[in-house]
């Protein structure tokens, strides 16, 4: 009975780390495509400057090469944030900017301009 009860808790656990670690790759994501959208044009930019430079010694892969190079940091870079913040035991449940991930409501309401006049608020 009691090696069961272990091994339960250890599955539990283990499926929150999962769980964990797949919500924090999601949200870093989410994060670098719509938040780091100049870092990602950066980004483009240096790899064409890069592709540019290597297509006199690498005739046909230069861009293949430099392509996956940057796609493969990006992933590389968002998997380790992820298992960082996972490994240190910071749960999404516990940052306030993610309320949007776990379905709180908002902390404000929208107040229109004609709303004084047409709508019910109350201060």
């Amino acid at each position: 009975m009691e090696l069961t009860q272990n091994n339960i808790w250890g599955k539990v656990y283990s499926l929150s780390l999962v769980k964990s670690f797949l919500i924090w790759a999601f949200t870093l994501t989410v994060c670098l495509l719509v938040i780091g959208f100049p870092l990602v044009v950066l980004m483009a930019g240096a790899g064409a400057v890069a592709a540019i430079a290597l297509q006199p010694v690498m005739s046909a892969s230069a861009v293949l090469l430099v392509a996956s190079g940057l796609i493969g940091l990006n992933i590389l870079a968002v998997l380790t944030g992820a298992a960082a913040l996972t490994l240190k035991g910071v749960h999404p449940q516990e940052v306030s900017w993610l309320s949007w991930l776990h379905g709180k409501d908002p902390l404000h309401s929208s107040v229109y301009a004609a709303c004084p006049l047409t709508c019910e608020v109350k201060f």
